[in-house]
């Protein structure tokens, strides 16, 4: 692990652990809408003066948590929370592709279904493909996605050699495919398989899960420097 990634998960574990204290949210908490003095905060709290100078004390420490002296009143402090001290909450590594390509096994559900999400929640091109390709999109995606009012590309199930281009970040959306990849695909999330059940509610539900995974990488992931010009098309 490099000197720089043993930095990061050491301060985001800091910050973990100084707010493993219920007490020392509520301080963090009080002091998210505006500043207070040490005895605003403790008659806020109702919190013994010496038991708030300890969890400050570990606040301060973390870097969550600053002073600064009253303008008036000189003999008084004001807390506030440092700017920016949460970030380490969140892992602020960001992930860079030209285009996002989805896999599963057969190409006719899950991968479908991921990139038409993907399509309405971010710019960067999204496409699909399967390691061992069906003849066609299952009807139970096609009536999935019309049931959400989501569009979904009628495209024919392609083999990911076929598809996949330099560039591509590979997402993995079922476990077989995902164990025969291994090494080629950069994220993988584990989605049952809603073909297998038949039912719409399994692809509903493998459909919720894919929006709420879409939600949460679409906002990490950057267009790779001076890679443009890409044809979005993908199933």
């Amino acid at each position: 692990m490099k000197t720089e990634q043993r930095h990061d998960l050491a301060a985001r574990a800091a910050v973990h652990a100084a707010l493993a204290e219920p007490a020392r949210l509520l301080i963090t908490d009080a002091l998210a809408d505006g500043d207070a003095s040490p005895s605003e905060l403790a008659a806020l709290l109702a919190m013994p003066s010496n038991l708030l100078a300890h969890h400050l004390a570990v606040l301060e420490q973390a870097g969550l948590v600053s002073r600064r002296r009253s303008e008036g009143d000189r003999r008084r402090t004001y807390l506030q929370l440092v700017p920016g001290a949460f970030d380490p909450l969140v892992r602020q590594q960001a992930l860079a592709a030209r285009r996002v390509l989805f896999v599963c096994t057969a190409n006719s559900a899950r991968s479908h279904l991921a990139a038409a999400l993907w399509r309405r929640a971010s710019e960067i091109p999204a496409a699909s493909a399967g390691t061992r390709p069906a003849t066609a999109i299952d009807p139970g995606a096609i009536a999935a996605a019309a049931r959400h009012h989501l569009p979904l590309r009628r495209l024919r199930p392609r083999h990911i050699d076929q598809v996949r281009q330099d560039g591509d970040l590979v997402v993995t959306v079922c476990d077989m495919a995902r164990e025969e990849l291994r090494a080629r695909a950069a994220v993988h999330w584990s989605v049952p398989d809603p073909v297998t059940a038949g039912d719409p509610g399994s692809f509903d539900a493998a459909l919720a899960d894919l929006d709420q995974r879409v939600g949460r990488l679409a906002p990490r992931l950057a267009t790779a420097a001076g890679l443009s010009g890409l044809d979005g098309a993908g199933g």
